[in-house]
């Protein structure tokens, strides 16, 4: 009866201690996506010289554009699978006064989960 006894009490700590960590990965998290999704094949169409209609008419309208200015746009795709480390792709696309495209830069970034 007292070995019962004592492995309960062993496994209830051994739960407790390991639980929190292990109980993390079992609590359903949902994928989130926000802002403008960007497939590769689209972000390759883009070619230095076209106007600002033709990048509108590629990608669609951008998430953020240049507060002094619109000549620079930004696309940004953030994605956090579940318990994955969020990923952000930020597309910079800079255009000269007369609209046309002059600047092309995608850059993706891992940030790690707390």
């Amino acid at each position: 009866m007292r070995c019962k006894l004592l492995t309960a009490a062993v496994v209830a700590l051994g739960v407790m201690v390991t639980g929190c960590s292990t109980l993390e990965k079992v609590v359903y998290r949902p994928d989130i996506n926000q802002g403008n999704y960007l497939t590769q094949g689209d972000v390759s169409k883009l070619q230095k010289g076209m106007s600002k209609q033709q990048v509108v008419y590629i990608l669609g309208t951008p998430l953020m554009q240049d507060p002094f200015g619109s000549d620079t746009w930004y696309y940004v795709f953030r994605q956090q699978p579940g318990h994955e480390d969020m990923t952000q792709q930020t597309l910079t696309l800079t255009f000269d006064s007369g609209g046309t495209l002059t600047s092309i830069n995608n850059d993706t970034t891992m940030m790690k989960n707390d």
